[in-house]
């Protein structure tokens, strides 16, 4: 893939997670860990980190800041999302694709709500005030969950099936050239 082509994906990537977080959707339906994904997978480990984290901080921009620590949780997910991804060039099948969609979502969920209960003053800083946060915070898994496969499937297959058509484009015209 070429420096341009690069560029170019990252730039609607940026744009895609950046605009969806900004415009109206259901809570935590978001693309920015597929992107993540997608990112690292295809474009290798410094756009996995810097495409997600660019869409992050556009999006925060315009939506507001909010605690650091918790921002630097969130921001190292995706950074280690995109990371996670660059491991997938290898074997992008639908069944790792998708596990690692899967594995995201649950870190995503685990790691910044660890730090909600950690650094927020909402809960009570033992067991089970932790247990209390993860409990409330169920509803907005199921959302984070469907959204990130949602986009990973949308994302990755819809790469693939470019793919597939520009080779078949490439077949077809080569195959013309010879008769």
């Amino acid at each position: 893939m070429t420096l341009r082509t690069k560029i170019l994906i990252s730039i609607f990537l940026v744009a895609l997670g950046a605009s969806c977080r900004l415009l109206p959707h259901f809570w935590n339906f978001a693309p920015v860990t597929a992107i993540a994904l997608f990112s690292g997978a295809y474009l290798g480990k410094r756009w996995g980190i810097a495409v997600p984290l660019s869409a992050m901080l556009i999006g925060d921009l315009f939506i507001g800041f909010y605690e650091l620590p918790l921002m630097i949780v969130v921001y190292t997910c995706f950074a280690l999302f995109g990371l996670g991804g660059s491991l997938l060039g290898i074997s992008k099948s639908a069944k790792t694709v998708l596990g690692a969609s899967l594995i995201s979502s649950i870190t995503f969920f685990v790691a910044t709500n660890w730090a909600v209960w950690q650094f927020s003053p909402w809960y009570i800083k033992n067991f089970s005030g932790l247990m209390e946060c993860y409990l409330a915070a169920l509803p907005f898994y199921r959302n984070t969950l469907l959204g990130d496969i949602f986009y990973t499937v949308v994302l990755f297959g819809a790469y693939e099936a470019v793919k597939i058509w520009v080779n078949k484009e490439k077949l077809s015209l080569a195959f013309q050239v010879k008769k």
